[in-house]
Formats: C-alpha cells, structure tokens, sequence
C-alpha cells in the first residue's frame, strides 16, 4: 500500500485507513463482531493501519479496543494499528474523563492520534492534550470539523495553533476543502485524514448505477468506490483517508485505492465529470 508522511514526525502512515462510525457501534454478539474483524484483518494484512473513532460513535471504541485485545493470535493486535479517536465535550475535566474513558475502551496506554472534535472547547483541550503529548499518553494531536460553514473558524485555529492533523470532510461532490483548507495544511506541515470520501455514501450509491468507465483500468480501477478513494488520494495534502464499512469485501475492495497510479490532472477532472460533480 501506497504511505504518505506525517509532516510533523515524517513517519509513514497508510493511506487507506478504517472509520467506524455506525459501522462498529454493535453489541458483543460473536456473530456482530466477526465480521468487523475480518474487516481490520483485512486492512492489517493489506499494509492499513489507520483505525479512527470517537465517543460519539456509540459502542465503536469498545468494539474495536476489544478486536484488537482478543484477536492478536488471528492477526490483529494493537502493535498493528494507529488508533486516532476523539475529545467531544466541555470542560477540562470532562475532557480528561472522556480521554481516559476512551483509552481503556481501546485498551491501550497510548493513543496515536487524538483529536478535538468538531473544535468543541478546543483551547480547554488543546492545553491538555500538550501535557499528555509530552508524558507519552497521546503521540500525535489533531482537531476536526464537518461543516462548510466551519471551514474560516477551522483555518483560523490552524493558523494560530500548531496541530499534527487536521481531519475534515472530502470527495468528489463535497470539493470546498480545496479552496484553503488542503493548500494551508500543506504548505504547514500539518498531516490530512479525510472522513466521508464518498459524499456520505450518497454519491457512491448513485454511481453504483451506472457502467463502470472505461478509463478506470488506467488508474487501475475496478470500482466505482476505487475510483472515489483514488480522487481524494491524489490530493497531495492528503496523508489517509478512512473509508467506514462493516463488510470485508467492501475493505478488501477499498484497499485496492491504495496501491498502484493515482490519477493525474486530466484524469481528475474525467473523475469529476463522470460523477455529475
């Protein structure tokens, strides 16, 4: 699989990652669970590593930390992965019960990434997360946001503030990162996950309609979410991106993106066209 570096350690991250909003809120039930962990199987053994989460994700973070604990002898493990999940309250003690909350649910001493979500009380965490970035609790601290409307506020806290990463919504119907987001955090050194490359699974069900393009063996596309994943990874800012899904044929199918040409300017804009974006 295809690595770009996070600017600010230059180690090499994968660029196909694993998101579980929704997709790994289940209960305990083996037959719940088997199948998402085929899916980190899956990612672990394509060269992935990037599993993200959040509190506000329901069971996800449970789900996941209890995957990685109980499942090492069949190829997962926490030493395989590079957990990023979120701080999503206010107050500087709440933020701290949330944080250690989430690290025993992932079972784990040590987050890779945490970041402060939707910027919710961010200096309040932002002072915190320093502290624990310095005693080893967390190794690396992003923010994040969804909405368009939070995109100058977003870019005023990078400009102000050194962050590690920034997580933010991109796909080929949802381009508006492009304007200033993308260009700043890559002339800044700050690493990118994209969440909802698929435009929130909207635009992959429509296309899922339609002929897959001739053009798609070029960039060595056999998918229209190959396709999708593909436009977002050429994007030179773009560090990972974390495609969510519960079915290891999806991952199986997503980790293709991850390997081989990514498209060009032409091919870019072919994307875009074909997509009615």
């Amino acid at each position: 699989m295809l690595t770009r570096k996070i600017p600010s350690t230059s180690e090499a991250l994968p660029v196909i990652g694993c998101g579980t909003w929704q997709t790994f809120d289940v209960g305990p039930g083996a037959a719940e669970r088997a199948p998402l962990a085929e899916v980190l199987k899956t990612l672990f053994e394509a060269g992935g590593a990037a599993i993200d989460s959040s509190p506000m994700y329901g069971r996800s973070e449970g789900v996941v930390g209890d995957l990685l604990a109980d499942g090492k002898s069949r190829g997962l493990g926490r030493d395989r992965a590079f957990i990023a999940t979120k701080v999503w309250t206010t107050g500087r003690e709440a933020g701290i019960a949330q944080m250690k909350r989430s690290m025993e649910l992932l079972r784990t001493d040590r987050i890779d990434l945490m970041q402060i979500h939707n910027l919710v009380d961010w200096q309040t965490h932002l002072a915190t997360l320093r502290a624990w970035k310095s005693e080893g609790r967390v190794r690396l601290v992003g923010v994040t946001h969804y909405t368009e409307s939070a995109h100058d506020t977003l870019l005023a806290v990078l400009k102000r503030e050194k962050f590690d990463f920034v997580q933010i919504n991109y796909a080929v119907d949802d381009r508006a990162v492009e304007q200033k987001l993308l260009p700043f955090a890559k002339d800044n050194g700050i690493a990118v996950m994209i969440n909802q490359p698929f435009g929130g699974g909207g635009l992959l069900r429509k296309l899922l309609a339609r002929k897959l393009p001739d053009w798609a063996g070029e960039i060595g596309c056999t998918s229209w979410a190959q396709i999708l994943l593909k436009f977002v990874l050429a994007h030179p800012a773009v560090t990972c991106v974390i495609p969510g899904t519960s079915k290891p044929e999806h991952m199986r199918d997503d980790i293709q993106a991850g390997l081989g040409t990514l498209p060009d300017a032409a091919m870019l804009k072919r994307i875009v066209e074909a997509a009615g974006a």
